[in-house]
């Protein structure tokens, strides 16, 4: 029989091959891990080679050996040193350059690691930071454009930092960004964003403007569109100007994938080190990739376009210091129709410092800084008025002109038109004339010509081509009741010979009537003759009927104030004499009842604010306080109405929320429109109980040695609102010297406090009050601080 699994095959052959297979995957992956990291090694070797030579060469120069030697002597320092070839490469390097950028890498060294410490600083990856900024620093001053700065830069330098991306703007002579470079972006959205316009805010634009690095946490919070803005919506940016020369030639932004917490100062000095790296490549970019016009011919062209200008115009060149820096600016040229400020000829200027000739161009936010920031960030300056001062003599002068200054190349084109003062003056008259409605004019006696202004022209109604009329035909053109005066104020002028004036109305050809007013005054030679008038007239009219409306409303204003104040005379009068500020105390059946009432201060605020207490023929007490809505007549009236109405419903022996339901009705179909707030409480001497029920009003206190309780808020809305309504009903049962307290919102209101708060106040205010009944009353009224200057009305119920 045959076996049923063959030699050779079976489960234990299949295992066999499954672990040889196993076996033969993980030699391969071990392989391309072993690749891999051979592949890093030799780019972080490619990388450094730059630096590894500049270093030989150093040794060479400074230990007189030859290139073997100083090999075997760097190899020697480093394990010394317990550093890497690479980073005492860096080292060596930093030391014998002593350029701008040691200078930052030192600094960031020094933040990073520490006073002291002989390890340099690691970030990221653990590559040493120095030799990551000069590995930066390398393939930037080896590159041959702008994109190749950026890979650069992306890979040796950002990428540890957590950065994604990068991109390199370029400012352009209007201050516009051109995208120069680009890393971690794709083509496509680096083509829509090849070019942003002037005033488009971003934070490049940011960088630029304000000269200084932007750091932004979150570009989707901060609402500033940029490159990239989709893919990295909710990341953090910084952009930092990168400048020689004292002009700002572009800007490096950063892109970080995830919210930017705050870095720190070593970071930041980093990332300013990286942004000068690409200002050099930034010097010789064309945005048109074109070739770049000579700087001589740009030159040039700009003094030729100065030399057409009709105004003072200047060219000047950046003049920098031994450090590289922007310390003046050299006066190349000056055109033909310029004019100093100090009267100085052409060639006193040509050739000069600017801060040499105009010293005082130096303060704060004067012209030396607008030119400074034009040249720095290509953002031209428009002022209509500035002020210019200049020093003659020692003496300062100081000149207003319009300023334009605007930036061409690396050179700065600054044009300036100082006013001429008689000009200024004129242009001011007209104005003024415009606005006043004056017409000027000037009459000469010798040869009878006639000069007038426009704007008497269209004051008498003539078109421009008419002639001018004549001084002495006033008369003809005015009317006929003004006569007197016109005469008078002709004589006057003619044959007096001394200036007058006059006021009339002028009856024009198209039938319109002016109030004019009228002024001149005669000019004379030596002997006393008259050679001429002068004067001007004054449109009045408006002023006129303004005069007369403001008497009319004067008139309507006092005869409305009469009626107001009668009006609140009677009901003050009304008020009073229904209820008095003060009653004697109510003293039946074991109660006392004492009532204060306080006005309001300012009489038009009369109001209807009510009080009763009063003995029923069924020999209980009622006591009501309310208040009416609305002020003045209308309030007291409305007051009366409702304080009557419910003594005669009390009558009839119903209880209180019945009364209320009855008075609900008077004020809803029998009055008015009446609406109003009030509580009626009905004491029955036999129970020692008050029963009492509310409309809108404020709930009862009630004292009871030495604490106070704000009774119930039963339901029931204000009278008058609504055609049918039902009332709660409450009583309490008073005890021997307890106090119950009714009261209007004027004892308790105020504008800025909730008014469960202000009757806790009063509630507190009660507890301490102690004496008769009447100077309780007294006290909380006193002392109460309400704020709406409104009626008060204050009913105390004392058990006795």
């Amino acid at each position: 029989m045959s076996s049923p699994n063959p030699p050779g095959t079976g489960p234990a052959t299949e295992n066999t091959a499954d672990r040889a297979g196993e076996g033969g995957l993980g030699r391969l992956a071990a392989t391309v891990e072993r690749l891999r990291k051979q592949v890093r090694e030799a780019n972080a070797a490619a990388d450094g080679r730059a630096l590894v030579e500049l270093a030989k060469g150093v040794l060479v120069e400074r230990l007189r050996c030859g290139p073997a030697q100083a090999a075997r002597q760097l190899s020697e320092l480093a394990e010394q040193a317990g550093l890497t070839v690479l980073e005492l490469a860096a080292d060596l390097v930093n030391q014998a350059a002593q350029d701008r950028f040691t200078e930052v890498v030192d600094q960031f060294l020094a933040h990073a690691v520490g006073e002291g410490e002989d390890r340099p600083a690691q970030v990221g990856d653990g590559t040493s930071a120095a030799v990551r900024l000069r590995t930066a620093e390398s393939g930037a001053l080896a590159a041959g454009d702008t994109q190749t700065v950026a890979e650069s830069l992306l890979e040796h330098a950002l990428t540890p930092l957590g950065a994604t991306a990068v991109a390199i703007w370029s400012a352009g002579n209007d201050s516009s960004l051109t995208l120069a470079g680009f890393a971690g972006i794709t083509p496509e959205e680096a083509a829509r964003w090849r070019y942003v316009p002037p005033g488009v805010v971003t934070p490049a634009r940011r960088a630029l403007v304000e000269r200084g690095a932007v750091w932004v946490e979150d570009l989707a919070r901060s609402g500033l569109p940029s490159v990239a803005h989709r893919d990295l919506a909710g990341g953090g940016r910084v952009a930092v100007p990168a400048g020689a020369g004292g002009r700002v030639l572009g800007v490096l932004e950063i892109c970080w994938p995830q919210p930017l917490e705050p870095q720190p100062q070593p970071v930041r000095r980093q990332v300013e080190a990286l942004a000068e790296l690409c200002a050099h490549t930034l010097e010789t970019f064309d945005p048109h990739g074109g070739e770049d016009d000579p700087a001589g011919r740009a030159l040039a062209e700009l003094v030729d376009l100065a030399d057409g200008l009709l105004d003072s115009a200047l060219v000047l060149r950046p003049h920098l210091d031994a450090n590289g820096e922007l310390s003046d600016f050299r006066i190349h040229h000056v055109n033909r129709r310029f004019v100093d400020l100090a009267g100085r000829p052409r060639g006193a200027i040509v050739g000069a410092l600017v801060l040499e000739v105009y010293p005082m161009a130096a303060d704060d936010g004067s012209l030396f800084d607008k030119v400074e920031h034009v040249h720095a960030t290509g953002e031209p300056f428009r002022a209509e008025r500035m002020t210019l001062t200049e020093l003659v003599d020692q003496v300062p002068l100081t000149v207003v002109a319009a300023v334009s200054i605007s930036r061409h190349g690396d050179n700065v084109l600054v044009v300036w038109r100082v006013q001429d003062e008689t000009a200024r003056l004129a242009n001011l008259l007209q104005h003024a004339q415009r606005l006043g409605r004056i017409g000027g004019f000037e009459e000469s006696t010798a040869t009878g010509e006639i000069t007038w202004n426009s704007q008497l022209f269209a004051l008498y109604g003539l078109p421009a081509s008419a002639d001018p009329l004549p001084l002495a035909q006033l008369p003809l053109h005015a009317h006929p009741d003004d006569a007197v005066a016109i005469n008078r104020f002709l004589r006057a002028v003619l044959h007096h010979r001394r200036a007058d004036s006059a006021a009339f109305r002028l009856q024009r050809p198209d039938g319109v009537t002016r109030h004019v007013r009228v002024i001149a005054e005669p000019v004379l030679d030596a002997a006393g003759r008259l050679l001429a008038v002068r004067g001007a007239y004054q449109d009045v009219s408006a002023q006129h009927w303004t005069e007369v409306a403001l008497s009319a409303t004067r008139d309507q204003l006092a005869h409305t104030e009469q009626q107001a104040a009668e009006h609140n005379r009677l009901a003050l009068q009304l008020q009073q004499a229904i209820m008095p500020p003060a009653q004697p105390s109510i003293d039946a059946f074991g109660l006392r009842i004492a009532v204060r009432y306080r006005p309001a201060e300012q009489e038009h605020l009369v109001g209807g604010d009510w009080y009763d207490a009063v003995v029923l023929p069924s020999k209980q007490i009622l006591v009501s306080v309310g208040d009416i809505t609305g002020h003045g007549i209308k309030g007291a009236t409305g007051m009366v109405v409702l304080r009557n109405a419910l003594r005669g419903l009390a009558a009839t022996g119903a209880g209180p929320a019945q009364l209320l339901t009855w008075l609900n009705v008077v004020a809803h179909h029998l009055s008015d429109n009446i609406l109003a707030t009030a509580i009626c409480g009905l004491y029955d001497p036999q129970t020692r109980v008050l029963r009492w029920a509310r409309a809108g009003h404020l709930p009862p206190v009630l004292v009871r040695g030495q604490h106070a309780t704000v009774l119930p808020m039963l339901d029931g809305v204000l009278l008058g609102a609504l055609a049918e309504v039902d009332y709660e009903e409450g009583q309490v049962q008073l005890e021997q010297d307890d106090v119950l307290l009714l009261y209007t919102d004027g004892l308790v209101e105020r504008r800025d406090t909730p008014l469960d708060d202000c009757i806790e106040a009063l509630s507190s205010a009660a507890a301490g009050a102690w004496g008769p009944l009447e100077e309780r009353l007294d006290h909380l009224l006193t002392h109460s601080d309400a704020d709406t200057d409104d009626d008060t009305c204050l009913l105390g119920i004392q058990m006795l």
